[in-house]
């Protein structure tokens, strides 16, 4: 199993290229606050990489959630619509987004590893 970060604070799981799995980081839920809404991709819709694949919203702000790698989405967690504060307390498991269907796997090659994303947060 491997996991990758994006500069936006997403992660990605890949342990399958038929449905990595996608969320917030806990760098991401800290700066956001309690979260009380997400608005989750479609399934079946296609996103390129970057494009807003949905919204995440706290008691005080709002941020879009980008897609990490070209694909489509296969799934959502229904558990997270019904229960928002988990991408609070538990973003790196039971508060996952929604799993891809990687259409381009060498784009992962392009973010970073667990090292390198703590050292872009020390630049924050």
């Amino acid at each position: 199993m491997t996991t990758k970060y994006t500069p936006d604070h997403e992660w990605i799981e890949i342990d399958d290229p038929q449905a990595a799995i996608v969320g917030i980081t806990v760098h991401a839920q800290d700066a956001l606050g309690d979260v009380v809404f997400v608005d989750l991709p479609e399934v079946g819709r296609s996103y390129a990489k970057g494009e807003v694949a949905g919204v995440v919203e706290s008691v005080k702000a709002a941020a879009d959630i980008y897609m990490p790698v070209t694909g489509e989405v296969v799934e959502v967690n229904e558990a997270l619509r019904g229960d928002p504060s988990l991408a609070n307390t538990d973003p790196l498991a039971s508060g996952w987004f929604f799993k891809v269907r990687l259409a381009q796997p060498a784009e992962l090659d392009a973010l970073m590893d667990a090292p390198g994303y703590d050292e872009l947060l020390k630049t924050l």
